[in-house]
């Protein structure tokens, strides 16, 4: 099942083609030497690429180096971690995507003002390493949980999802009232959502299986008369919501108290600003 991973490459390529196309735009409206700031800006861009690519050789390396009995442990702190950076992303962009093409604009004029390129390169380099690196650490984790075959068919749906990314980053672009940037996070939104609790899910396994957590019962029950997650649909839908038709106790309070907590975290109310009164 590659689903997940072509998901994955869209949603982050389309969100660091925005990143590029923003501070792109802003530097050939306010800059004179148009031509030295884009090459400073590609740098950067070039920069953050290789930097996601040398963190995905340093996660596979060590894989290849490690003992098969520390491969369960390694795995699932990786899987783990993918699942905290996908919420502390999308809880991030929640709080702060509004204000980050005015964030990017300031940044990047301040570094015009000052006619520091290697400014321009070094935002550039960061918003890209950035999501570079997250996509990396969710791919890994991932193809980690066995929710794909081969590392060959997974760089194909990669392939698949970053070409995708290109035709949704023009509809986008274009203004399209089918397809707005706020639909597009929103829908991606709740994508995430369930791709970590399926990660998380996957985790928990992980740790039962090296005894860092108790299973706390046998099986609660099992469902797979009505979907197996051991068959082609139903193993689609465990690979992007953690569904288990057999969980035991373990398995089912970590899934509860995670959409607890995001569920929380979403939907709490705001506190009301005070203005003090002098």
């Amino acid at each position: 099942m590659f689903g997940s991973i072509a998901f994955v490459v869209w949603r982050e390529s389309v969100e660091a083609l925005l990143v590029i196309g923003i501070l792109d735009a802003w530097l050939r409206a306010e800059t004179r030497d148009t031509g030295r700031a884009r090459m400073f800006l590609w740098g950067g861009v070039a920069a953050g690429l290789a930097f996601a690519g040398l963190l995905a050789a340093v996660l596979v390396g060590l894989a290849d180096v490690i003992s098969e009995d520390a491969q369960l442990a390694y795995t699932t702190a990786v899987v783990l971690v993918a699942a905290a950076l996908i919420l502390q992303m999308v809880f991030w962009m929640r709080k702060h995507g509004r204000s980050m093409k005015r964030d990017l604009q300031t940044q990047l004029s301040t570094a015009i003002a000052r006619q520091s390129w290697w400014g321009v390169f070094v935002l550039a380099l960061v918003a890209v390493a950035r999501e570079g690196s997250e996509t990396v650490i969710f791919l890994y984790g991932i193809l980690s949980s066995g929710a794909a075959g081969d590392y060959l068919s997974g760089v194909g749906a990669g392939l698949f999802g970053f070409v995708l990314a290109l035709l949704s980053y023009g509809l986008l672009q274009a203004g399209s009232r089918i397809l707005s940037w706020r639909i597009f996070f929103r829908i991606t939104e709740v994508m995430l959502l369930l791709l970590a609790g399926a990660l998380l899910m996957t985790g928990i396994d992980g740790l039962i299986d090296l005894e860092i957590l108790p299973r706390l019962s046998r099986r609660l029950w099992d469902s797979s008369w009505l979907l197996s997650d051991g068959d082609a649909t139903g193993g689609f839908i465990s690979a992007l919501t953690g569904y288990r038709a057999s969980p035991n106790l373990m398995e089912l309070l970590v899934f509860v108290g995670y959409w607890a907590l995001v569920f929380f975290v979403i939907f709490r109310p705001r506190r009301p600003i005070v203005h003090a009164i002098a």
